[in-house]
């Protein structure tokens, strides 16, 4: 095909998909000078974990002399770049619609000024997972491989950030953050579900915890682990409804298993068996494995199908 046919069809696909364009879809969106920026929030994560950690991420954007002059800087380009973001965003929130330009701009300010003022608090929650990591897992050789090594704590550390952004009603931001830690590291916690401290997630890829989860002090759940909702299929009539479980103090939740439920609420010291699929309350300190495991061998065409049952011992539900 000679390039004038080409030049020629490119130009009536351009103004076919143009036409397209004025549809009216929801995809075709607004200007897009008006949209968050993800690599900009993805930038401030990375300053905020310079932050948070500041014995073990540096910053080399800037030549710094001094721990304080060195925080300081950070903290002027997150709150420079965050402030923008949120300035960007808080159109898309119906309380913030009718502000003129001038009011948003404040708005925007004095959410990013109140998101930094907790960032001593997220230093405080972050310092006890990472304690938890260390002493849930007899694989780890000492904190500071966990630090930065582990995706769980990782996934642990952007939600906490997000939390108190969605905590403080910004829009849209808090969730491309979660769902940034989500793409790296296959945990997906979505930024309203509460967490408690000594929170801990080994191995991690394939967990999902929901919006409305609350989770206590020193849990500890393995990968493939759901914490979601029993069913969504009410949409948007289901919004601001506690639709996810709630997790007590001192409870494990090992591989594969499902808690389903706003009203399901697995009580303190609880074990959760891997595979479990729990869609009820369980009471303080009760162990849940699932019974009866069968076993199938097929070894070739000259033996017989057996089949046995796995012994329901003390230990084998515990899946790691």
């Amino acid at each position: 095909m000679c390039d004038d046919t080409i030049s020629q069809k490119i130009t009536e696909l351009t103004n076919l998909i143009l036409d397209d364009y004025s549809g009216g879809k929801t995809i075709d969106g607004s200007c897009p000078f008006d949209q968050p920026d993800k690599k900009v929030i993805i930038d401030i994560i990375n300053k905020l974990q310079i932050i948070v950690f500041p014995g073990h991420f540096k910053n080399n954007t800037y030549k710094v002399y001094t721990r304080r002059s060195g925080l300081s800087m950070l903290l002027e380009d997150v709150m420079f770049n965050l402030k923008k973001q949120i300035n960007l965003v808080l159109g898309f929130d119906e309380q913030y619609a009718s502000l003129d330009e001038q009011a948003r701009q404040d708005t925007a300010a004095q959410l990013a000024l109140d998101f930094l003022g907790q960032i001593p608090k997220i230093r405080e929650y972050i310092e006890t997972d990472v304690s938890a990591g260390f002493d849930g897992d007899p694989a780890a050789f000492n904190k500071d491989e966990i630090i930065y090594s582990y995706p769980g704590l990782y996934a642990i550390f952007v939600n906490r950030i997000a939390h108190e952004l969605f905590l403080l009603g910004v829009p849209m931001i808090p969730r491309i953050m979660t769902e940034h830690a989500h793409s790296l590291t296959g945990i997906d916690i979505h930024p309203g579900a509460t967490i408690g401290k000594y929170f801990f997630i080994d191995h991690g890829t394939g967990i999902v915890i929901g919006e409305t989860t609350e989770i206590g002090d020193n849990v500890k759940i393995y990968q493939g682990v759901t914490l979601g909702a029993l069913s969504t299929r009410g949409g948007q009539s289901l919004r601001n409804k506690k639709r996810h479980p709630t997790i007590r103090d001192n409870v494990t939740i090992y591989s594969g298993a499902s808690i389903l439920g706003g009203d399901t609420v697995i009580g303190r010291d609880v074990v959760i068996g891997g595979n479990a699929f729990i869609t009820k309350s369980i009471a303080a300190g009760a162990k849940v494995s699932i019974k009866n495991q069968e076993l199938r061998y097929n070894y070739d065409s000259k033996h017989p199908v057996e089949q046995c049952e796995v012994d329901n011992d003390a230990a084998w539900f515990y899946i790691i």
